[in-house]
């Protein structure tokens, strides 16, 4: 019988929820660029004398 009084929870494709995944894929499109950067620089910097020696060859 409870049952019955619920409600339908389904996510209908509204311009609320295209506009709300819009703004979490350019949230996660920063976060991965700002990764790409922290993980490229912690590469730089630990292998700094292998940059520095093919930076002189």
């Amino acid at each position: 019988m409870i049952n019955r009084f619920q409600t339908d929870n389904r996510d209908m494709a509204t311009e609320e929820n295209v506009e709300n995944a819009t703004q979490l894929d350019e949230a996660m499109k920063d976060i991965r660029q700002e990764l790409i950067k922290r993980v490229a620089a912690a590469d730089r910097d630990e292998n700094r004398d292998i940059y520095d020696a093919l930076e002189n060859e």
